[in-house]
């Protein structure tokens, strides 16, 4: 197997955005034939997931949804790379929907980790101590582990 260039691996991402290992990778599987590299990339979904990854997303679309009395309102910002895409009827529907699921899902019980009350938190800290999975642990450990558990809890709340 020859050795592969700079040169080649370069030219390769820029033809497919794929990223450089796995370019590198490709054109050894291929020999150094770019056109078999661009085939195993493309049949590794990697070709282009780089490229669309640095695209802004400056159009888009706001869309709220309140339950039937009025008790319960999600406001929701979903945004896309075209004003082409906002405007289609598809994406209109999709903000919707989305809408929809986030005023159905009993999950949420905080919008932001400021209105999480102390309480609730030590509710949960309560509650992880007596996991079973804790028991054989020494004090220092269980208490890093039971911060950590509670700091996942807090990002679930992301403010």
């Amino acid at each position: 197997m020859s050795a592969i260039s700079a040169k080649l691996v370069k030219e390769l991402r820029e033809k497919t955005g794929a990223g450089m290992m796995d370019c590198k990778k490709a054109l050894q599987e291929s020999n150094c034939k770019m056109e078999e590299a661009i085939v195993k990339l493309r049949q590794k979904g990697l070709a282009s997931a780089d490229k669309k990854n640095s695209r802004a997303t400056t159009e888009g679309l706001i869309e709220s949804y309140i339950h039937t009395g009025n008790k319960l309102g999600v406001l929701l910002e979903i945004n896309c790379e075209t004003d082409f895409v906002a405007r289609r009827s598809e994406f209109q529907n999709l903000a919707k929907d989305i809408a929809m699921q986030i005023a159905s899902s009993s999950d949420v019980k905080f919008v932001s980790i400021k209105d999480i009350p102390e309480e609730f938190i030590k509710n949960e800290q309560a509650i992880e101590l007596g996991k079973s999975d804790l028991d054989k642990k020494p004090p220092e450990i269980k208490e890093k582990i039971i911060a950590g558990r509670i700091g996942a809890i807090r990002l679930q709340v992301k403010s």
